[in-house]
């Protein structure tokens, strides 16, 4: 893998950080009993300020990814590689932050299946 391709996915990484954090965070917070008074309104937008980050991270590395704009990868290829980075970065959140909801077999094998498509999608049709 060249330059090019090592920076999309660690900004793909980062991406996807902001994204769960902006998507689950709000759930953290609510375990947490810290927004169990917030109307909806306020946590939508504190959610949209955080997945500014996101986009932030997220249109560079589709940008310098793309094999439209000279990056080593076709866009089937990036999407297949942001959806592994995205249940990556969210399992280990998971794991991480929200211990009542373990992961299990069945999630590890779905996991596996994902990690599959990125190898199928990279070989030569």
């Amino acid at each position: 893998m060249n330059l090019q391709g090592l920076w999309t996915i660690l900004l793909l990484i980062v991406s996807n950080i902001f994204m769960t954090i902006a998507w689950y965070g709000q759930l953290k917070l609510s375990e947490m009993h810290i927004n169990d008074n917030w109307p909806l309104i306020l946590i939508i937008l504190s959610s949209w300020g955080v997945a500014l980050f996101e986009y932030s991270a997220m249109v560079p590395a589709n940008r310098l990814g793309s094999n439209i704009n000279g990056g080593p990868f076709s866009l089937m290829q990036l999407k297949i590689i942001q959806e592994c980075v995205s249940l990556t970065v969210f399992t280990v959140i998971c794991a991480v932050f929200f211990k009542s909801q373990p992961i299990h077999w069945n999630h590890l094998a779905a996991f596996v299946c994902i990690i599959l498509a990125v190898f199928f999608c990279f070989l030569k049709p």
